[in-house]
């Protein structure tokens, strides 16, 4: 079996790069769905050419770079480009900014959980992840949304997150550079990469551990105890 090993150097420039003091991510990875939401609201026309008008808004604006150290895309918005037909990922690039890309399709109601939700997107992955790449993605973003409330969330959806987390985090990716690798992890901008399956394994228990230790400590929180709560844990898992 072809085994390749993880960039540790541009894993660590990619990470530093993301936690530069005085700066901060941006979350542009809003959903087509979501975004013509808040269309609706104000009468404007939910369509591609809107949605793309007004992201290259955001990224076109003046001292971006200078604030915001990576910026999170959605699959609509890595395939977009400025009105002088440069990309939106090329375009935050060249202001210092690392663009970086949400992988998950969404939290869905989870069967036999009721009130609870899983992260889809596992399926096809590997092959987004190199797509993604190629287009100029550094990073990447999974989500796990865990409700807090009267005996939530339960074990079972802990661990069920976690899993899927995990496997994400040690799905391979691929080359978009030398020495660079679409990564799965979103904080600290961690790259997991190809690496050897017992290294995968190893991480990807890592991951879960790491998952399951901050969900049981926003669930012991007194302040979460009341109301729904929303977690977007940031995975990050380095192969050492």
């Amino acid at each position: 079996m072809e085994q390749h090993e993880v960039n540790i150097q541009a894993l660590a420039t990619t990470a530093n790069e993301m936690v530069a003091n005085g700066k901060g991510l941006l979350a542009i990875d809003e959903s087509t769905g979501t975004c013509n939401k808040r269309f609706a609201q104000w009468g404007i026309p939910e369509n591609p050419e809107t949605r793309r008008q007004y992201r290259e808004l955001i990224v076109d604006t003046l001292g971006l770079g200078e604030s915001i150290s990576g910026a999170i895309l959605y699959d609509e918005t890595i395939r977009q480009r400025k009105d002088d037909g440069s990309p939106f990922a090329k375009a935050l690039a060249d202001v210092g900014i690392i663009p970086g890309i949400k992988v998950d399709t969404g939290a869905k109601p989870m069967p036999a959980f009721s009130g609870e939700k899983i992260t889809e997107g596992l399926d096809g992955l590997r092959e987004r992840l190199a797509e993604y790449a190629q287009m100029g993605a550094r990073f990447a973003k999974w989500r796990a949304v865990l409700v807090i409330g009267e005996g939530l969330p339960s074990q079972g959806c802990i661990e069920a997150n976690a899993h899927a987390g995990a496997v994400c985090g040690t799905v391979p990716g691929s080359r978009s550079g030398p020495g660079r690798r679409a990564g799965s992890a979103h904080g600290r901008g961690a790259h997991i990469g190809n690496m050897r399956r017992s290294d995968r394994a190893t991480t990807a228990y890592r991951v879960s551990r790491t998952l399951l230790a901050a969900s049981e400590t926003r669930r012991n929180d007194p302040e979460t105890q009341h109301g729904a709560a929303r977690i977007e844990l940031s995975r990050a898992g380095e192969c050492r």
